[in-house]
C-alpha cells in the first residue's frame, strides 16, 4: 500500500469511526474498535489524543490490541519525540520503523508458536 492509499484507508476509517460514536445507542462509546470482514479484521486503538492507530490482519487473529498498544509506545518514543516531525503528516522515522518492523516480528513469531 502505498502513501495515498494509506491517507484513503485512514480518513475512511475516520470518518466512519466518528460516525459510529454519534450513531452508537450506548452511552460513552468511543467508536469502532473491530471491523470484521470475510477476508480480514481491521483494529484500532485510539489515543487519549485522538490518534488513531490501526491494523489489518486475517480473520480472527487474536491479541491485536496489545500489538496496537506497542505500536502507540514506539510512536511516543520515537515519533513525537523526533524534533523533525510535523503533527498529521505521514510518519517518515527511521528508527520508528525499525522498531516497529521488530515488534510485529516478535508478534508474528508469538502467534506461531502458539
Amino acid at each position: 500500500m502505498d502513501t495515498n492509499d494509506s491517507l484513503r484507508v485512514a480518513s475512511l476509517w475516520h470518518s466512519m469511526h466518528a460516525i459510529s460514536q454519534q450513531l452508537s445507542p450506548t452511552v460513552g462509546c468511543l467508536g469502532i474498535e473491530l471491523l470484521e470482514a470475510d477476508t480480514f479484521d481491521l483494529h484500532c486503538f485510539q489515543s487519549l489524543t485522538g490518534t488513531k492507530f490501526f491494523v489489518v490482519c486475517e480473520p480472527g487473529t487474536q491479541h491485536m490490541e496489545g500489538l496496537l498498544k506497542v505500536i502507540y509506545e514506539l510512536y511516543t518514543d520515537y515519533v513525537l519525540k523526533n524534533p523533525f516531525y510535523e503533527m498529521e503528516m505521514p510518519i517518515r522515522c527511521e528508527l520508528f520503523d525499525i522498531n516497529l518492523s521488530q515488534a510485529i516480528q516478535k508478534d508474528r513469531v508469538a502467534l506461531l508458536g502458539r
